[in-house]
């Protein structure tokens, strides 16, 4: 059995979490090589695809990361086959990605980092940032527009 734990959070007051729960990050993120354990929590309303990214060890450090692909159906990332080994899987299709948001006010001038997503093993919970040259790192939000409506951010 779990042990129940809790958390203040950044965005979300204090919440409870199982140790299982979180994300290991055994390098850190970079700039926060220090903060390996993350927990992955939804937006309300959000439909899971804007998610924080809240430290465990950092309760004021959590970031805000979207689902690329609903972003950009197009988004493919490609891992280099040591990355892949790393995670013990033959195709990043096995994996979960994230992106960076960088939120800024107006949100219109938000920009996302898809050179540089988190990616997730599932089942493992153990998690990587990788780079991805062929992509930018801050690119517009409102970049993702169809029609009127740009993606929440």
């Amino acid at each position: 059995m779990m042990e129940t734990l809790k958390l203040q959070t950044k965005y979300f007051g204090e919440i409870e979490y199982e140790a299982g729960d979180t994300l290991h990050f055994p390098e850190g993120l970079f700039g926060f090589e220090a903060e390996e354990r993350f927990l992955l929590l939804p937006f309300e309303g959000s439909g899971g695809g804007m998610l924080c990214l809240q430290s465990v060890k950092t309760p004021a450090l959590a970031f805000v990361v979207l689902d690329p692909f609903a972003l950009n159906p197009d988004y493919a990332p490609e891992l280099e086959p040591g990355d892949l080994r790393r995670f013990g899987v033959e195709e990043a299709g096995d994996l979960g990605f994230y992106v960076l948001c960088a939120v800024k006010n107006p949100v219109s001038a938000s920009t996302v980092n898809l050179k540089c997503p988190l990616v997730v093993h599932p089942k493992t919970r153990e998690a990587r940032q990788v780079i991805m040259e062929r992509y930018e790192m801050r690119h517009p939000l409102a970049g993702f527009r169809r029609g009127e409506e740009a993606a929440p951010c």
